[in-house]
Formats: structure tokens, sequence, C-alpha cells
């Protein structure tokens, strides 16, 4: 019984120890064969054999499939940081515009409601008037190709950093806290970079990576003499490919090196500036124009036009109801503006300029679109701090002291105006016009600063005082009484 059982012991282990040597002396003939027959038969069997064997060749393949794989984990990762910026609350913050595709405004800070989205950052009036809510309106910024950046240069407030977007547009944002700022700067920022990245996809699409591995396809297997075959031809076709995308990119650039000389040439042989002005195609402009260049233009130091209103005022309109407080018809402004660029004759006695209100707008608008205030930007702040003295007669001194150090141009047509506003407010009886009613309508028209660094309120204190001052000093300032 013993020998029955050792010998069963024996016969039963003995296959599991020799499985492995069997399976490899199998595999071996196998091997042999493929390697020694030339049969089509031997060949079908040797197709069979790397069928079997299939599952230790797609390592490559599921590696490549793991790198997009966790290509496609970092996108949707990004994504949703992403999506966590854009659902960030909105916030009050102050924000003032001072560029519009490339045009120069003036600086005036308000305070608006702020939201972000993918691509865009919005500033409402007020919370009620959000995107949620149909009909909102929004000053809306686009982020695609913007720059963001601190700046300290711009403004006197702290915590401000500036937006330029793609059309030349410029914005000034601030918060009054440092973490509130950056906690924007920085979703701003990532908003920026993101929707920039997604403006340009296809740049992407040249990559090899997104070639197919013909080592993944069935027949093209590494092991396979085919695919030794098939490999040069592959390599190739990427050769030509690339050629050919060598070839493109060269044309294009011959293309645009093409397009640079031909406007180079165009712009050699463009006319000049006084050439086209001689031939009557470009006309100087009047509204807009800086007071030196027009003065030096028409060879005066008052401008034509502040001449010929205001000849036209003293003529049929100091006892005009509220002179320069009401206000012409639009339109009618519009069109006298229009005939004055276009250096046409005017005569403000023809009956489409009877109303004199309109005489009295067109000379206000010709004050507030000149580039520099009549009173220069350079003499904004020494007027603040002459109006300030409380002393009555050094007051008048240090006032008169500014505006004779003025540009010819800006002193005497200074000069001319508060001297007709001086027999203005003569008829102060009929016209209902007093010294403070006139230093409010020409306060703003006059000067303001350069940038807006401190508040619009008290500025515009000042600027009424200083006229009213002005005004009420004149004949002193301007030696008027020994004309």
């Amino acid at each position: 019984t013993a020998g029955i059982i050792t010998n069963l012991q024996s016969t039963v282990k003995a296959p599991v120890i020799q499985a492995p040597q069997r399976s490899t002396a199998v595999q071996g003939s196998v091997q042999m064969r493929i390697k020694n027959s030339q049969s089509s038969g031997d060949r079908l069997s040797q197709s069979k054999s790397m069928v079997l064997q299939e599952s230790d060749l797609p390592q490559k393949p599921i590696s490549r499939h793991r790198r997009n794989q966790s290509q496609h984990n970092v996108v949707i990762a990004g994504a949703a940081t992403f999506e966590t910026l854009v659902d960030m609350k909105g916030e009050t913050m102050n924000m003032t515009k001072i560029s519009e595709s490339g045009k120069k405004q003036r600086k005036n800070w308000s305070s608006v409601w702020t939201m972000l989205t993918s691509d865009q950052l919005m500033f409402y009036k007020d919370k009620q008037e959000t995107g949620l809510k149909p009909g909102g309106k929004a000053d809306v910024v686009q982020l695609c190709g913007a720059v963001i950046e601190w700046n300290t240069e711009k403004s006197s407030r702290k915590n401000v950093f500036q937006i330029t977007t793609n059309t030349g547009s410029e914005y000034l944002v601030q918060a009054d806290s440092y973490s509130t700022a950056s906690k924007w700067y920085d979703a701003i920022k990532q908003t920026v970079d993101s929707s920039t990245k997604e403006g340009f996809p296809l740049r992407r699409s040249n990559s090899t990576d997104y070639l197919p591995r013909h080592s993944s396809l069935p027949g093209y297997g590494s092991a396979s003499p085919g695919a030794k075959q098939r490999n040069p031809v592959h390599r190739r076709s990427i050769n030509m490919f690339g050629s050919s995308k060598l070839k493109h990119s060269a044309s294009d650039s011959a293309d645009k090196n093409g397009v640079k000389n031909r406007l180079k040439k165009f712009i050699i042989r463009r006319p000049s500036m006084k050439t086209l002005q001689e031939k009557g195609l470009i006309k100087d402009r009047v509204f807009g124009c800086h007071l030196s260049t027009l003065c030096q233009r028409e060879g005066t130091t008052v401008p034509k036009f502040v001449r010929i209103c205001v000849d036209a005022v003293e003529k049929r309109g100091l006892e005009a109801d509220g002179i320069y407080r009401v206000s012409g018809n639009l339109a009618t402004i519009q069109k006298l503006r229009f005939l004055v660029d276009e250096e046409e004759d005017l005569d403000l006695d023809h009956s489409q300029w009877e109303d004199v209100h309109v005489v009295t707008g067109a000379l206000k608008m010709f004050f507030r679109e000149l580039p520099e205030p009549l009173f220069p930007f350079r003499v904004f702040q020494p007027f603040v701090e002459a109006i300030k003295i409380k002393e009555p007669k050094q007051k008048v001194q240090a006032v008169k002291k500014l505006i004779q150090q003025l540009p010819k141009p800006n002193h005497d047509t200074m000069k001319m105006l508060f001297s007709h506003l001086h027999k203005v407010l003569a008829f102060s009886k009929k016209n209902l016009m007093s010294t403070q009613g006139i230093g409010i309508v020409f306060g703003p028209t006059l000067m303001w600063p350069e940038l807006d660094a401190g508040n619009m309120a008290v500025n515009m204190v000042y600027q009424n005082q200083i006229v009213e001052f002005i005004l009420t000093e004149s004949q002193e300032i301007f030696n008027l009484d020994r004309k």
C-alpha cells in the first residue's frame, strides 16, 4: 500500500514539475519551425503564432493610450480650475477706461459691479444690471490676447492694475483691499492665459504625437518581416510630407516678404501731408486742434472762430435769458462745427444761426474739445494752490503771475474770453447770469487735470472758484481798464 501511494504521488507531482519544461520545449519547436520552414502552411502557422503572442505586443499602444489619457486628464484638470475661476462671484471694484482703441480718454473712476467669465471681464453699473438680467448693460473687456500688469504710474491710488486688450483699449482696475485686488488680478491673469491658449488651438495639430503609430496596427508588429519593409515607405512618406511642409512655409515666407516690399514701396511713393493739404484732400480741423497749432496756422494769437462767436454774442445775445447756461440745439451745433472744420465761409448773422444759444454752445464745445485745455495741464495745480491763499491781494498777484506766464495764444484767448464774460455779467439783471453761474459753466470747460489723481468733486469746486475769481478780478488781472 505504501508503495502504491508513493508511485501515485510521484505520478501526480511529475507533470506539475515538468509542465514548464514541456511548454518551453513546445515554444522552442514552434520557433524552429518558423525559422526553417518556407512553405505556405508554415507561414500560416507563423501568422497564427503571431496572433497567439499578440498579448505581449500591445505595450506601445497601451502606453500611447495612457499618455493621451494623462493629457486628457490634464485638460480636464485645467478646465476644472478654469471653471472655478469662472464661477467666481461678482464684486464691487473701481474702474476707469483711459484708452479706447489707442485713443486716450479722460480718466473717470467709477464704482462698478465686476464679473469674470471664460473669456470676458464685465463691468456693470450696479449688481442689479448684471448679465443674469436680460438687457443689462455692461462694459465688456475681451480677455483673449489681453495683457494685465500692476500699475503705479497712471494713478495715485493703491492696488491698481491695468488691463490692455488686443485692440488697444486700456482699463485701470482698483480695489481698496490688496487681498481683493490680488485675488482678481490672479483670476484675470489665469483667464487671460487660458483664453489666449484656447484662441490658437490649431498650433498643436502639426505635432507628430497625433500621427498614427503603425506598430499598433494589425500586421505592422515589430516582429513581422512585412513591417520592416513598410517602415521605409512610411519614413519616406513622412519625409515627403515634411519637405512639402517646408516648401509651403518657404512659399508663405516669400509671399510675406513680397507684401512687405510692396507696402514699403507704397509708403515711399505716397504723397506728403503738405502735398495733400495743398491739393485740398486733407484739411486741418478747427475743433480738436491744439490751440497753439491753430493760432500758428491762422497767423493770430486768438482763434478766428472764437472772435466770430464772441462778436456775434455781444451783438445780439448779451440780454438773452440764461446765456451760456441754456443749451442750444445739438444737431444745429454739430452742423455749425462741420462748416467750421470744412473751412467754409461762416456767417453767424444767417437765419439758421439766429438762436444765440447755438453760437454759445459751439463756443463751449470748441474749448471742451481742445487736446489741452485753455488752462494748460502744468498750471492746474499751481492755480489750485493760488486760489487757496487767504489774503486777497496776494491771491490776485499769484493768479496774475500765473496767467502772465502762459503761452501767448493761451493768454490772449483767455483775456478776450474773460473780457467778454465780464460784459455778459454787466447784463446780469436781464440775462439772469451771475458770477457763480458763469463759474459753474466755464470751470470744467476751461480747465481740468491731466490725470484724475484726486476727487472729481473737489477738483470741480476749485475749477469753479478759479473762474469766478478771475472773472471778478478780471480788470486788475488783465488790465482791462487800460485798454
